[in-house]
């Protein structure tokens, strides 16, 4: 029989895949722990999905749930059910989860087979209702046993809503961690030279939210304030178009500027080498505020609001709003300051991994103590 921890870790998307690579690393080589990887399936496509495992080194899932159905409602309840089976067979000692997607919902089915939870990116708040992980990340805090908010802001969040600060602590952010370990291959892409660009002389775009494109005001708000952008600075945007983005485009109808060039996602560390060689970067992808700095180069966060205020207060990245005088603006703002920004806070650490470990060890049976009378 073995002693060892049995630990499950669920994903389902890209950031998660990303996020958590480095400890997904540490955890199938601790020999401490046996490690069982879960993907729900949430994202189907290569480019969301396969590509960031095989250039980030990982193995192969143990276990894939295809959890996509014909609609959110069906999705949400197959990770669900799927989890809850497969999680009451495996038995597992602890279930790690990351973030706020819908794959971080499985925590409901770790929930009531009384498994310890371990949460990565918790306290995270933006205040806006219309982002839809502000639901998921409400449910999944507050159902998990253990929180690990990345900094001293989604910390105090959690405090604020009564979540114990006995089962919470601060790791820091792990994607330090993460660019460290993928440096030497991000240096090594030839990514410029295939799409015939020069290192700032050109804009990087990237818009995927629910709110920013499946609320039609919005999408008719930004789609032109990119074109604007095209227009003012006469530089190629390399405009990184998500499923849902293309698809919006395509059935609106909308006509993009000349100089926008419309590409699939790109892999991770193709899209590290485009962000840091570029004259700026807009986008609404959650990590921005975070390798904006790690990386040293401008951002427009283009969202009406954020949950890592850190990287705002700390002067290395602006949230513009989606209209295009606020978006030009911000522009102007990012590329007079951004240069002078200071480290938000706890985005400086480098071995997350090994903390979300010990963490793992030493909290499980205290979990199982306290909180399940086990």
């Amino acid at each position: 029989m073995s002693n060892k921890i049995r630990v499950v870790t669920i994903i389902g998307t890209r950031p998660e895949i990303i996020r958590l690579s480095e400890v997904i690393k540490a955890l199938d080589s601790d020999k401490a722990f046996e490690h069982i990887l879960i993907h729900t399936g949430q994202n189907y496509d290569y480019e969301l999905n396969q590509i960031f495992f095989d250039e980030l080194g990982l193995r192969a899932p143990d276990y894939y749930l295809n959890c996509v159905g014909k609609n959110l409602g069906e999705t949400i309840g197959n990770a669900i059910a799927k989890s809850y089976d497969l999680l009451q067979e495996l038995n597992p000692d602890a279930v790690l989860i990351l973030g706020d997607t819908n794959s971080a919902l499985c925590a409901i089915s770790a929930k009531r087979l009384k498994l310890p939870i371990f949460h990565m990116e918790a306290g995270n708040r933006c205040g806006d209702w219309n982002v839809p992980e502000t639901i998921n990340r409400k449910i999944v805090d507050h159902i998990s046993d253990i929180n690990l908010p990345y900094t001293e802001h989604a910390y105090a969040n959690l405090m604020k809503e009564g979540i114990d600060p006995k089962y919470t602590f601060i790791t820091g952010s792990p994607m330090l961690e993460v660019l460290n370990a993928q440096n030497e291959k991000i240096k090594a892409s030839k990514i410029l030279e295939e799409l015939g660009l020069k290192k700032e002389k050109y804009i990087v775009v990237s818009s995927h939210r629910e709110e920013n494109i499946d609320i039609k005001k919005n999408f008719k708000k930004l789609m032109p304030a990119i074109n604007a952008v095209a227009e003012k600075y006469q530089l190629p945007i390399i405009f990184s178009t998500h499923p849902r983005t293309r698809n919006r485009l395509e059935k609106e109808g909308f006509v993009m500027n000349s100089l926008i060039r419309n590409l699939k996602p790109l892999g991770f560390l193709e899209y590290v080498k485009l962000q840091e060689n570029a004259m700026i970067v807009l986008s609404d992808s959650g990590t921005l505020t975070e390798e904006s700095w790690m990386r040293h180069f401008p951002a427009v966060l283009i969202r009406t609001s954020t949950e890592r205020p850190e990287g705002v207060e700390a002067g290395s990245i602006v949230v513009s709003g989606i209209e295009t005088k606020e978006i030009m603006s911000a522009i102007d703002v990012e590329l007079t300051k951004w240069k002078f920004a200071k480290c938000p806070e706890n985005y400086d650490v480098t071995d997350v991994s090994k903390r979300v470990l010990k963490i793992i060890k030493e909290k499980i049976e205290v979990v199982n103590k306290e909180i399940w009378d086990k």
